[in-house]
Order: C-alpha cells, then sequence, then structure tokens
C-alpha cells in the first residue's frame, strides 16, 4: 500500500478543506468520496481496497456489553464458587495458584495493603447452569435463548485485559490502554481496510449510547489517526431523522430534494469546466449525490413496519423490556442485508456502564439478560434461516468479567484477569468453547487471548491481515495486531 498526499489541489490542507465544504450529513458522504477518491486523508493508502487472501465473511455485527458482563454467569460454568463460598480467596485450597500464577498482577483496588479481590468472600452464583445444544456446552439460566443457539457459537473463556477500570471499554476496540491515548477502533480498521460494499448506506454503523467520556467515550468507535471518514456514523431508529442531517428536512419531498441537488449539480458542473483539474470540486459534486442516495436508503432501513408480525415478536418487539435491543438487532439484520460492513451495538452504556453489578448483581444480571438475550438469539437464528450467518460474523463481548468474591456483599468487582467473550458464524466453529480460566475463575490459564486476538480472528474471516494495514507514520505494537484464534476457525 502507498501513501497518499496529505494535501489537496490547490494546496489546502485537508483540515481546512474539510471545514470549508461543512459539516453533518454532507460532511459525512464527502469524507466518504474523498476517502474514495484518494484525496485528503494521511491515511489513506490505496484507492483500490482489497482483501490480503479469501474472505469467509463479508461483515460483522458486534454487541458490546458496558460494564462487564459477569463471565462466572454467563459462559463459564465454576461450581467451585458454591463450594468455597463464604471463604475469603485466601482460605481456599486456590489460593497459592492465584498468587504463583504468572499472570497475576496486583488488582489496583487495594484494602488494608492486600489486593481487595483477595480479601473478598467467595460469592456463590446467582443463576444455574444447563448444557444446551448438540454439544452439551454450559450456559447459565439467565441466557436460555442464546444458549439455544450454542451449536453455532464458539465460546473464548479464556480473555484477559489490563485496564481494570471502565476505560478497558476502550482498550476492548481498540487494543490500547487510555493512558497511551487513542488509536483505530476495530471498527475503522474494517471500514480502512475493505471500503464500501453499498454506496447508499454508511459502512460503519454505531447503535446504542457509547462508553461515557470516562471510559473512552466515542472513541471506541473512532477512527484516530485513519482519519474521521473511517470512524463509526451513529444511528438512531426514527425513520424520520435516522442520522445527524440525515433527512432532506420534514417539508421538503423528495422531488424537490432532487431538484435542489440537481441545480447544485448543474452549478458545480458549470464552475468545474472553468476549473477542470480541481478534484476538491470533483470529490464535492460526487458528495452531494453521495448524500442524496443515503438520505433516501437509511430511513428505510430502520423503518421496520414492512417486517412480518412473526418477525417483530422473535426480535422481541412486542416486549417493552426486549423492544429496544430487539430493533437495534434487527436493524443491524437489515444493515448487513444491504452490505454494510460493521454494525456496532453497544449496550448500558454511558457512565461505566449498565452491566457493572458491584451491588445487586442478580437484579442487575436478571434485568439486563431479560432484555438482551431473546434479541440476540433471534439475530442468529435469523441470519442463519436466511443463510446469511455463513458471511456474517457476529460478536459479543464485554471489557471484563466479575470477580470470584464478592463486593458489598451481593455484587462483583471489575475482573480484567479472565471472562469471556463469544462469537458465531463467518466461517467460524460452532459448538466450541475455546480457553479455560482456573478453578474460581480468576485467571484465565488456557490458551489466554488479549482482547486483540479478537480483532486479529475478526479481520482474518474478512480477509484481512492486519500487518499488512500498516499506515505510514504510525507503528504498531505485536500486541496491537494480535494474532487469529485458529482453534475457532473452521
Amino acid at each position: 500500500m502507498t501513501e497518499s498526499s496529505n494535501h489537496i489541489a490547490g494546496g489546502n490542507h485537508r483540515r481546512q478543506f474539510m471545514a470549508d465544504t461543512g459539516l453533518g450529513f454532507t460532511g459525512l458522504a464527502l469524507g466518504a468520496m474523498l476517502h474514495r477518491d484518494g484525496i485528503g486523508a494521511e491515511a489513506t493508502a490505496s484507492l483500490t481496497l482489497r482483501t490480503h487472501f479469501a474472505p469467509k465473511a463479508k461483515s460483522v455485527i458486534w454487541f458490546f456489553m458496558n460494564g462487564g458482563t459477569s463471565h462466572l454467569e454467563s459462559f463459564d460454568h465454576k461450581p467451585a464458587l458454591n463450594i468455597h463460598a463464604g471463604k475469603t480467596i485466601e482460605e481456599t485450597p486456590f489460593m497459592s495458584e492465584v498468587l504463583d500464577s504468572p499472570f497475576y498482577r496486583k488488582n489496583v483496588r487495594d484494602f488494608a495493603g492486600k489486593p481487595r479481590d483477595l480479601m473478598a468472600q467467595v460469592y456463590p452464583l446467582q443463576v444455574g447452569f444447563k448444557r444446551r445444544g448438540e454439544s452439551g456446552i454450559e450456559v447459565s439460566d439467565w441466557w436460555p435463548h442464546v444458549g439455544s443457539c450454542i451449536d453455532d457459537i464458539a465460546v473464548v473463556r479464556s480473555m484477559w485485559t489490563t485496564d481494570n477500570d471502565h476505560a478497558a471499554q476502550l482498550q476492548f476496540h481498540t487494543g490500547r490502554h487510555i493512558f497511551d491515548g487513542f488509536f483505530p477502533s476495530i471498527g475503522s480498521w474494517v471500514h480502512y481496510g475493505l471500503g464500501s460494499l453499498n454506496e447508499n448506506l454508511p459502512q460503519f454503523v454505531v447503535m446504542g449510547p457509547p462508553p461515557g467520556d470516562c471510559c473512552g467515550g466515542v472513541g471506541a468507535h473512532d477512527g484516530s489517526y485513519l482519519g474521521p471518514q473511517h470512524a463509526g456514523v451513529q444511528m438512531a431508529l426514527d425513520p424520520r431523522n435516522p442520522l445527524p442531517f440525515g433527512t432532506p428536512g420534514e417539508k421538503i419531498g423528495v422531488r424537490e430534494r432532487r431538484d435542489q441537488l440537481d441545480l447544485l449539480r448543474d452549478l458545480n458542473q458549470l464552475t468545474a469546466a472553468w476549473y477542470p483539474d480541481d478534484q476538491r470540486l470533483t470529490a464535492r459534486i460526487k458528495a452531494y449525490e453521495l448524500a442524496f442516495r443515503m438520505q433516501m436508503s437509511v430511513p428505510g432501513i430502520v423503518d421496520l413496519s414492512h417486517e412480518t408480525s412473526a418477525t417483530q415478536a422473535a426480535y422481541g418487539l412486542d416486549n417493552k423490556a426486549t423492544k429496544g435491543m430487539g430493533r437495534q438487532a434487527l436493524v443491524a439484520r437489515r444493515l448487513v442485508q444491504q452490505g454494510v460492513r460493521f454494525v456496532q451495538i453497544y449496550d448500558g452504556g454511558g457512565g461505566g456502564g449498565g452491566w457493572d453489578a458491584h451491588t445487586k448483581l442478580k437484579d442487575n444480571h436478571t434485568r439486563n439478560c431479560g432484555r438482551v438475550d431473546k434479541p440476540i438469539a433471534a439475530l442468529l437464528k435469523d441470519l442463519k434461516q436466511r443463510g446469511l450467518l455463513d458471511e456474517t460474523l457476529v460478536v459479543w463481548a464485554t471489557e471484563f468479567g466479575r470477580t470470584p468474591g464478592s463486593e458489598k456483599s451481593d455484587g462483583r468487582d471489575h475482573h480484567p484477569y479472565g471472562f469471556s467473550v463469544w462469537m458465531a458464524g463467518g466461517g467460524l466453529k460452532g459448538g466450541i468453547a475455546h480457553g479455560a480460566t482456573d478453578e474460581l475463575g480468576f485467571h484465565a490459564v488456557e490458551d489466554r487471548h488479549y482482547v486483540t486476538d479478537i480483532h486479529a480472528t475478526v479481520l482474518h474471516q474478512l480477509g484481512l491481515d492486519p500487518r499488512r494495514l500498516e499506515v505510514p507514520g504510525h507503528k504498531r505494537l505485536e500486541i496491537d495486531l494480535g494474532k487469529p484464534i485458529d482453534a475457532i476457525i473452521a
């Protein structure tokens, strides 16, 4: 890949040019056109973007549970928690294993000079587990619907990260600790590497409230040094205005908007005849056309009235608790049907995140799982029934797990040492549980994976080698690149 110019015709720096051409929805369209035409982005390396090898997937739907879902009450059953409940971890037979582990590092939440997670009493499981599907993988009773899809799912039980606070939300998406600064997100790398399948729609769409500013905010779907044209576009679910400046206005009809754009095009083309070598002008003309196509296409995507009542019920649109995630999951299916590359869905965003169960874990997770379990499972089943699961990679993730010990008597603290993520479709194996934590669920001890191994797996299934997505002037660390999890790839 080759480096493109930092400047555009006429000598203007691209930031000045972007400011001159305006913001809003047309600015989004313009950014897309500039990227496609190779104009004005330091990080845009090639006009012809293609895979590095044969892809197994075309699109990604990425669910992220903000706040830290307990791996111990979801996809990593640990009966020892019930056996040793009430003891401190120091009093269990596993204390020496915890301290002697080469993976142990002092928890930043200290108490009386000792790591707080070791002082806490072992907290028993708050929900039962069942073996599910032909694979017999154990899934908790808080996830019965996703559990019914387990034979299509690869669970990775051996994730780890380094941030013990909620900036781990940013770290999961960029691979870097917030103290390192901000870096491109996984969705931005996909957009940068693959470009567009459908020029009528944004290619990196974000739904749901993102992490709070304390946790990295929109940095979790930002393009960073790749440029703003590779950042996620936040979408609302209101067909009247799904994107900022994404409609021509309530009083502007399709015909009137088309006439406005035709007039602008005619005027611009007259100017273009006087300045035939002005690439900025050419890009602007194309941008108005792209903006019009997006304005006409996006509202239809989020209008679910044409979906059958059976489909709407399957996603939980008929239930107040599941309706929010159900709409997002169904819109995600419609987006990938139309060729959108990356759909990122946040759940429980803002502040530390809605899954942050320091107290009343049972109430918190009963409520949250009840909101998202059915819609996420409905998406998997819907994609499979439509023949789309093979080409769509679905990721379910959270920033870290929860401690084996209790906090405030009825909750669990943040836990970066070992937690679970799962993926489905997109050429991955189903009905497999890969990696393991120890008996208490404290450490990832078998086939350990840092968060960027998830990134590398996603990119690999899309036909991309992260080592060949280098950007001139920006050196990535080995840990940034990750390694595909070969054991779950079919």
